[in-house]
């Protein structure tokens, strides 16, 4: 199996069958070896460094009805928000003050947050903190809006594809969402020249082994710049709250390898993977990750946005998170640092 691990660092590709077999692979020995190659590469490009995120989840209204997702429009006992601008560009002067020099805007596909405001959004922040990166994670969009966002300032847009394959996807979403409207977005923001992020739930219901190569050969003919992946955690209040939750040790696999298939993404220890282990965050380092992603909401609200049951942060200050993170980073060899973080081209 070594030599699919050595095959995939030289071409940077597979074939389907190919990555069904590594996917599979549960020994430990082989899963130290990508870990190895993981870090060899991310080292080459990015070092040491850990770069941070401020997470800032601005409003939990949304439109859509995915079955995995907390905050799904049918969940009528969910307490829902909107954050004003002022509260947001309080958040930002907090963040910047910690260290912050990215920005990433979540929120559920919210009607009452529309193309003119989150341009204007976008704009004072740019003015604000002119040396800081806006990252927009929003949904599916027009390609105009897409457009005006970037236009406005934003540098990088994430928008998992949560699969691959068609049938899947059916099985996660209702009918109104498709994969291919999911695609095309992904293409438009790439087209338009954001940093583009993709990713997928390891672990979620009816996944295979197949649908997870197929993911694994979407993101090689892709070529994102950034991918996020973490464990599936059902949430109680969706129709998947009695599903098996993800593989922390499959994660971690598939950071591993995503790093070795394209060695300079900037790729995330996700708070899922946190939530499921008390070092989570730490071994997504170790496999190949180098970003992380602190919350920097207000406290009051963060409760109000679970995608997935006991979601780790919803308590802490970002401050006090910042400097747990810093310490339990250096422990583990590796320099949370003051940047943008931007993706370096080969």
């Amino acid at each position: 199996m070594r030599e699919l691990v050595d095959k995939l660092q030289a071409e940077r590709r597979l074939e389907k069958q190919e990555w069904i077999r590594l996917i599979r692979n549960e020994d430990s020995s082989l899963d130290e070896y990508i870990f190895e190659k993981a870090r060899a590469e991310r080292e080459f490009y990015y070092g040491n460094r850990v770069y941070i995120r401020g997470l800032i989840e601005f409003t939990n209204y949304c439109k859509n009805d995915c079955y995995y997702c907390g905050i799904r429009r049918s969940n009528k006992k969910l307490e829902r928000y909107r954050l004003t601008e002022s509260q947001i560009l309080d958040c930002c002067d907090i963040g910047y003050e910690l260290g912050f020099r990215t920005f990433v805007l979540q929120g559920g596909e919210d009607a009452g947050y529309t193309d003119e405001k989150i341009v204007h959004l976008v704009r004072s922040m740019k003015a604000l903190y002119p040396d800081c990166a806006v990252t927009l994670s929003i949904g599916e969009k027009k390609k105009e809006s897409y457009e005006a966002f970037f236009e406005a300032g934003a540098d990088r847009y994430l928008l998992r594809h949560e699969t691959a394959n068609t049938n899947h996807y059916r099985k996660l979403h209702p009918e109104e969402l498709t994969l291919e409207n999911r695609i095309q977005c992904l293409m438009n923001l790439k087209e338009i020249g954001f940093q583009t992020g993709c990713g997928f739930m390891v672990g979620s219901p009816y996944q295979t082994v197949d649908t997870l190569a197929e993911d694994m050969m979407f993101i090689q003919n892709f070529q994102p710049h950034m991918v996020g992946i973490g464990p599936f955690i059902p949430h109680h209040q969706t129709p998947f709250a009695d599903m098996e939750g993800g593989s922390v040790a499959l994660t971690l696999r598939l950071l591993g390898l995503l790093r070795i298939m394209i060695p300079n993404l900037l790729l995330p220890a996700t708070t899922a993977l946190g939530t499921l282990h008390p070092r989570g965050r730490e071994k997504g380092m170790a496999a190949g990750a180098n970003v992380v992603m602190p919350n920097l909401s207000p406290i009051d609200v963060r409760e109000k946005y679970l995608l997935y049951d006991n979601k780790i942060c919803t308590g802490d200050e970002a401050a006090e998170s910042l400097q747990h993170l810093k310490q339990t980073m250096k422990e583990a060899g590796y320099e949370v640092v003051t940047s943008r973080g931007d993706f370096i081209h080969k």
